[in-house]
């Protein structure tokens, strides 16, 4: 027997009332259907009254009005979800009452209330959220790929290891492995050939798990997924197994790595969200953009630097989240890359996912920084036939290749430096405030995590 659904239908005035009150009266006659109350959101050209109590009368049930028949009244919607413990909004409204951009706010709105938003050909679901961690955790969400979401979550767990909270990693990718993989990255030494030996085993080496546990030194789980909804939910993965297997390590917090703008369908205690700043500026502020960021406990711009975003965009995507999550620290930082071993002295070839355009910029820095000498560099570590290209070009001139651990990584970078006679060295992205104006990131990233230590403790 199906559980009844409580349902609030949303009704507009451009819809004749005996077709609106037909219609409640089809869906309450299905079975697992009960449609507790109405709100009325706007519209007027086929309503005869403007009395919020005919209206109900001629209805027969509730019908609830917001303070401005010209605006969509979000909040009530929220608010009628919560009064009638709804698992259900069903939309019977249209055009020109809603638009799309209207109808993804609404969505966001009720999907936050764990609570399914529904229409003619269309359904938007709560995440998947499993109540798993025996421990403190916190998530590491972002609002699309390629946005510095490992970069991140390696500077957070070496950070938090440094402070003594005994943190691991459990990451998924879309190269995971079949079952969640253990590494040892506190125990391990983790070398160029070490990654050719897992590649030519047919692992994906330059999966983020493994990114996790050379850079922060700590324990990774490695897991899979494979699609990427528009919430962020996923088809297929393997993390609640991964988060099972962390409970029963000797770690004290627990560290969900999201991938792409997928979401770790874990419960946990806190949020940190990742917003690229190089990013389509409607792609934050509309669709599912505002729903992870309203997630946030602290939010990290990345990409905060000419030609990637401008000073206006950056502006503008900071006002954007103080008016829809007031309540999160907000932080715009650039990413500078930090080579694992000692390049100095060195001619190095230089393999990134950074864009072509920021080369100058972080080729600069190298050479400032690490008293080295780039002879040539690549934007192309996820474009397997560009990066042969590049490497083929300048690896005569090289001693050394600086790659940053992603994509083609290791089955092209890696193996073709090693076969060329090339020390490989690793790179870490190391995020960095863009002005001092900036609560200070380490400070910030550690009030996260002692606020989840303290919601995990409240909840015993």
């Amino acid at each position: 027997m199906k559980n009844v659904e409580k349902m609030v239908c949303l009704v507009d005035g451009e819809h004749y009332l005996p077709v609106t009150k037909s219609t409640i009266e089809l869906l309450n006659n299905i079975e697992h259907v009960d449609v507790v109350a109405m709100v009325f959101i706007g519209g007027n050209e086929k309503l005869r009254t403007d009395d919020p109590e005919s209206y109900a009368k001629m209805m027969g049930m509730p019908v609830h009005f917001g303070p401005d028949e010209n605006e969509i009244p979000y909040d009530l919607i929220v608010e009628m979800i919560q009064e009638y413990d709804a698992d259900v909004v069903m939309d019977l409204s249209d055009e020109p009452v809603l638009d799309y951009s209207k109808r993804f706010k609404i969505a966001t709105k009720v999907i936050a209330e764990d609570t399914i938003y529904r229409g003619p050909d269309f359904e938007f679901q709560p995440l998947t959220e499993y109540e798993i961690p025996e421990k403190p955790s916190l998530k590491i969400l972002g609002t699309g790929k390629r946005i510095g979401k490992t970069a991140v979550s390696t500077f957070t767990s070496r950070l938090i290891d440094e402070n003594d909270y005994e943190p691991c990693v459990v990451a998924m990718g879309r190269g995971g492995p079949e079952e969640p993989e253990i590494v040892r990255g506190d125990e391990m030494e983790i070398t160029p050939q070490f990654l050719m030996e897992q590649s030519d085993k047919g692992v994906h080496a330059a999966s983020d798990y493994w990114e996790d546990a050379l850079m922060s030194r700590i324990i990774t789980i490695g897991c899979r997924r494979c699609g990427g909804g528009m919430t962020g939910d996923v088809f297929m993965t393997n993390m609640k197994k991964g988060a099972e297997i962390a409970n029963k390590l000797e770690s004290e917090f627990i560290i969900f790595e999201g991938s792409g703008a997928a979401i770790p369908p874990i419960k946990t205690d806190k949020h940190i969200s990742l917003i690229g700043a190089n990013q389509p500026l409607l792609n934050i502020t509309n669709f599912f953009g505002p729903f992870r960021i309203n997630l946030a406990d602290l939010v990290i711009l990345t990409m905060c630097e000419e030609p990637m975003s401008s000073p206006e965009k950056i502006k503008a995507i900071e006002e954007f989240v103080s008016e829809i999550n007031p309540d999160a620290k907000i932080i715009s930082t650039v990413f500078r890359p930090k080579p694992l071993g000692d390049i100095s002295g060195k001619n190095v070839l230089f393999a990134t996912t950074a864009p072509d355009e920021i080369k100058d910029v972080l080729v600069n820095h190298l050479e400032e920084n690490h008293d080295c000498k780039v002879v040539g560099t690549t934007p192309h570590l996820s474009n397997r036939p560009l990066l042969q290209a590049d490497i083929e070009k300048y690896i005569n001139h090289a001693d050394v290749m600086l790659t940053e651990l992603k994509a083609a990584a290791v089955d092209v970078a890696t193996k073709d430096s090693l076969e060329a006679g090339l020390e490989v060295v690793y790179c870490d992205n190391i995020p960095i405030p863009i002005d001092d104006k900036y609560p200070d990131l380490s400070e910030s990233v550690l009030e996260v995590v002692d606020d989840a230590i303290d919601n995990f403790n409240n909840k015993k």
